[in-house]
């Protein structure tokens, strides 16, 4: 008896309307379909909503703006850096008053540029130089097709210095998590383009980051150059937080949430050192398995287990960018971790040991263990373990212990994710 084809395999182009296809059917009116979100936007991470729905950030507002006011009369702004812990508003702000200022200026005349530069994806100074050309780029004013590839950051800037003075009085530039670059030669370049003569067109940078000790580590000339005002966002309190959840109530249908959604998502997050960028996520997630189950309600169960699940995407976020080998070093710290529940920490030793054998299984290449002691410090620095130096007992040299931050099984879970680790399991 032949074999009923499959509707999931069987697509040969036969649904002359794709509206048709019941792989991806969405029928709105469905009486049997949930229908849980009514603007889904509201809960993206990259989202910037409109001032009513910012809340508790009246006061680190002003004062970005303050720094900035200066190019709606077509003066020079002030170079920001601003510092928090993940999900205080810091990206929300930058870019709120960025577009705030941008329009105030361009009612007075005055041509303004903006430019978001996410530097967990773009780490190197010529992705850096080639996100902010090509997004400057005017190109009916400027004849300008700046290529992808092909060239290397001194082009790029010579691009930028031109589309600068053709097309724009002023420009602020964002770099979120700027601590992630690999080298902050960048903030030289465009904090020194104005009185290196490279461009007359003023230049602004908002430098955002995670660590509070990033301007230390900056090139001395860097920081002179820089001359930046800096400003040191606190977490949200449980009660901004539903708050902020009050305010994006509106990304679900009316009678959806349960009345113990917000306030357990808030509780949660204020948990986590106040981190409304999970909070939102937490309850975008639980909307999300809310619809996967077919139920019209979202409920304090469906909270607690997307809790988990933005765990785990908000680990992978922090990845996002990394290499195999990385992951491979990570797994194997995780691997360490769960089968020796009351060591607090393990040596690099310890850890390359398990990685060889990870690595071995992986059938992959295994570096060196000096290399694998780099990039566990690497990960320090970007605090996705923690390491410390023990002072080392009777006749032994001090060595440094490495620990994860982030919980073992979300870190299992979360690397595992990887196609090219799948077979680890």
């Amino acid at each position: 008896m032949a074999e009923e084809p499959s509707q999931l395999s069987d697509f040969d182009g036969r649904y002359e309307d794709p509206a048709d296809d019941p792989l991806f059917d969405f029928d709105e009116d469905d009486p049997d379909r949930a229908n849980i979100f009514a603007r889904k936007e509201l809960l993206k991470v990259g989202h910037v909503p409109e001032s009513g729905r910012i809340v508790g950030r009246d006061g680190e507002i002003k004062a970005v703006a303050a720094e900035l006011r200066p190019i709606v009369r077509g003066d020079p702004p002030n170079n920001v850096i601003i510092y928090g812990k993940t999900g205080t508003g810091k990206s929300l702000v930058a870019r709120h008053v960025t577009e705030r200022a941008r329009r105030a200026a361009e009612s007075n005349g005055v041509s303004v540029g903006t430019v978001y530069v996410d530097c967990a994806q773009h780490n190197t100074q010529t992705r850096v130089a080639r996100t902010v050309t090509r997004s400057l780029n005017e190109t009916d004013e400027t004849d300008f097709d700046i290529p992808r590839a092909g060239i290397g950051s001194g082009e790029y800037y010579d691009y930028l210095w031109e589309i600068l003075d053709t097309a724009y009085e002023s420009v602020i530039i964002i770099l979120d998590e700027v601590d992630r670059l690999d080298d902050d030669d960048i903030l030289m370049q465009l904090s020194r383009a104005r009185e290196s003569g490279k461009a007359d067109c003023h230049l602004g940078v908002i430098a955002v980051s995670n660590k509070i000790e990033y301007r230390d580590q900056l090139n001395e000339r860097v920081k002179s150059s820089l001359r930046e005002e800096e400003f040191v966002f606190q977490p949200y309190d449980a009660n901004q937080l539903r708050e902020i959840m009050k305010h994006r109530r509106d990304a679900f249908h009316d009678g959806v949430l349960s009345d113990d959604v917000i306030p357990l998502t808030a509780a949660l997050a204020a948990q986590e050192h106040g981190d409304a960028r999970k909070a939102i996520e937490i309850l975008r997630h639980a909307g999300e398995l809310a619809e996967r189950e077919n139920v019209d309600t979202v409920v304090e169960e469906h909270v607690r287990d997307a809790q988990e699940w933005a765990e785990i995407d908000r680990f992978e976020e922090l990845l996002r960018g990394s290499t195999t080998q990385v992951k491979f070093i990570l797994y194997s710290l995780a691997l360490l971790t769960e089968e020796n529940p009351n060591e607090d920490g393990f040596s690099t030793n310890q850890i390359y040991e398990r990685y060889q054998a990870t690595t071995e299984k992986a059938d992959a290449k295994t570096l060196s263990e000096h290399r694998v002691y780099e990039l566990l410090k690497e990960q320090a620095f970007l605090g996705v373990v923690e390491s410390t130096r023990t002072g080392g007992g009777r006749g032994e040299g001090s060595y440094l212990e490495h620990r994860l931050v982030q919980d073992t099984g979300i870190v299992l879970k979360s690397v595992l994710r990887d196609s090219r680790l799948e077979d680890l399991a």
